[in-house]
């Protein structure tokens, strides 16, 4: 799916004030929905082109669509992050079409299906299957980016974990287990990769409320999150955006290792 490189994306000016990205090769997990997605048309709007690796083949092909339909470039390409195989095709693909691959954002992970329940009654199966997909899945997909960053003496790699690590959110010990972990492997993965100039980050996003359904959070729940917020309104993927952009870009050459929390203030660290 390409369109010429200089058409445009009719979106807010917002999104268009990261230049250094335009032709960058942008791989985002998870990107057929929710944070990924907004992600996917952010990264578009600047001129870079977004590789949506999505485990569900018709939603990643509908982003990449309307990405296209909008003027921009993109490439879809259903992906399992818990999958060697997989992972490996989604890369080897990547690397045919465009010949590199400069950023890749670690945002597929599984969350809004979880019941929250005390730690102790958690299946087994379900804590390795959390995180199998929230841990192993980033260290699979960081391990397959770098022979290409590498290459280039360039990259940029961003964890997406979360801001519920700061509060010690209880009832969901798997989800917490798991983001921690990835606001750990930014900063050891960033001491390893830095002569090979690659940058390594993570963010820590708030509550953040998007069209996936999460049946655990009431509306009730949901006024208390705002509550403890400085500011007092939900936090969307678009409060995200503006974050991941700028650690993908030329601005950022010297933030490596670091964990941003973008939460309208509910924590502070």
């Amino acid at each position: 799916m390409n369109v010429p490189a200089n058409a445009t994306v009719n979106v807010p000016a917002s999104r268009t004030d990261f230049g250094s990205l335009r032709g960058r090769v942008a791989v985002i997990t998870g990107a057929g929905q929710g944070i990924g997605k907004v992600f996917a048309k952010a990264y578009a709007a600047c001129g870079a082109i977004p590789v949506i690796a999505e485990l569900n083949a018709a939603k990643g092909e509908a982003v990449a669509k309307e990405i296209v339909d909008g003027g921009g470039q993109a490439f879809a390409i259903a992906t399992d992050v818990a999958s060697v195989e997989s992972i490996a095709a989604m890369v080897d693909a990547v690397e045919q079409r465009y010949g590199r691959i400069d950023i890749l954002v670690n945002n597929a992970g599984i969350f809004s299906t979880l019941e929250m329940r005390p730690f102790d009654q958690i299946p087994l199966e379900e804590w390795e299957r959390v995180l199998r997909v929230n841990v192993t899945g980033p260290f699979l997909c960081s391990r397959a980016v770098l022979p290409a960053m590498r290459r280039a003496r360039w990259g940029r790699i961003i964890h997406m974990a979360s801001g519920a690590v700061t509060l010690g959110r209880p009832n969901y010990l798997h989800y917490i287990a798991s983001k921690s972990a990835l606001a750990g492997m930014a900063g050891s993965m960033a001491r390893e990769l830095g002569p090979d100039g690659i940058t390594v980050n993570a963010i820590l996003p708030g509550a953040t409320f998007t069209e996936i359904e999460r049946k655990t959070v009431s509306p009730e729940q949901k006024l208390r999150i705002v509550a403890q917020q400085c500011i007092s309104r939900p936090e969307t993927p678009d409060d995200l955006a503006g974050t991941v952009l700028f650690l993908s870009s030329d601005s950022a050459a010297f933030l490596t290792g670091q964990c941003l929390t973008v939460d309208g203030g509910a924590t502070h660290r």
